[in-house]
């Protein structure tokens, strides 16, 4: 079979089906990617979702040249891709009697309408809401729109919980980088007594990245996942949830000390970041003796990240409730 450009559907096409197999390699074998020089590998995995529309502009190169080499090797990034992500956009699972509602939103310090968001968020009926970013001047706003439907909080520095349960044993979680020197306070702790037993609830906002000529700087930010990761090794009690604005994604290796603790979201993409045009989601649930069902998107506020809200499902080894 020979086409009018010379060459059969066979030879044509092998620079497109080497870039299909080095996409599907990137997929495959992030991890194999270096951190040694710019972080190239967690710059990666921030976006990594992403390659699959290199895909679709080989696929339509594929087609020009008329190549079924290129069309057959496009298979393995399809193929790659679909077994990273593809389980994330399958339903959320029908609600059952051990699920827990959980909303976590960074609302910005430059919010200027903390009632809406703050009602905005009451409206999905989370059982539990993680604010991240609370300045001295909203804070009241929060405390006074949010406390009919949700009669316990615990704020420490710039981050809070409200519960629909009483909360216990609050304090404050030190994650702060060494390198950073001004008042900083980013982490809490807290015990929600529920129906179901006690749950130890992290509240957390990571120092953020940034992107530059030399890459990813990341250090602060790896630097307090590590400590967060300490403190939930340390965790006594079995069922714990994370919430809060981790400034990576779950598949970016700095996030590690979290994600090889904690279960991750089982279904839904939910990009929070930038609110504008999410590119990822950096506004994170996972947990401990718990699965993190799904996950979702709620609508914009006056923040530039999107809330996210998500299912979580309990396990039954869950201790029970303590007597007072």
């Amino acid at each position: 079979m020979w086409g009018a450009r010379g060459g059969s559907v066979w030879t044509r096409g092998r620079v497109i089906a080497a870039a299909a197999a080095l996409t599907a390699g990137l997929l495959v074998f992030h991890r194999a990617v270096p951190n040694s020089v710019g972080r190239a590998g967690s710059l990666l995995e921030s976006f990594l979702p992403w390659p699959g529309l290199v895909v679709v502009v080989l696929f339509a190169a594929a087609l020009l040249r008329r190549s079924a080499t290129a069309l057959l090797a496009l298979l393995l990034p399809v193929t790659a891709w679909t077994y990273l992500f593809g389980g994330l956009f399958l339903p959320e699972p029908r609600a059952g009697a051990r699920d827990l509602v959980v909303v976590q939103h960074n609302v910005s310090d430059e919010n200027t309408d903390p009632a809406g968001t703050a009602r905005a968020l009451a409206d999905a009926g989370p059982d539990l809401v993680a604010l991240e970013e609370l300045v001295p001047a909203a804070l009241p706003v929060y405390q006074r729109t949010l406390a009919r439907r949700y009669p316990y909080h615990e704020v420490r520095g710039t981050v809070g919980l409200w519960s629909r349960h009483p909360l216990t044993d609050a304090r404050l979680l030190d994650i702060k980088p060494r390198g950073i020197t001004e008042p900083w306070s980013r982490g809490l702790r807290a015990v929600v007594s529920g129906p179901h037993g006690d749950i130890a609830v992290y509240v957390a906002h990571l120092p953020s990245i940034r992107v530059g000529p030399g890459g990813l700087a990341s250090a602060h930010r790896d630097e307090s996942a590590r400590l967060l990761g300490r403190a939930l090794a340390a965790e006594e009690l079995e069922t714990v949830i994370l919430l809060g604005d981790l400034n990576g994604t779950v598949d970016d290796r700095g996030l590690a000390p979290l994600t090889s603790r904690m279960n991750v979201a089982e279904r839904g993409f939910a990009l929070s970041f930038p609110a504008a045009l999410p590119l990822a989601r950096i506004d994170q649930v996972m947990a401990r003796s718990a699965t993190v069902r799904h996950i979702r998107t709620l609508s914009g506020t006056g923040s530039d990240h999107l809330p996210v809200a998500a299912r979580i499902t309990l396990d039954r080894s869950t201790r029970p409730k303590r007597q007072t």
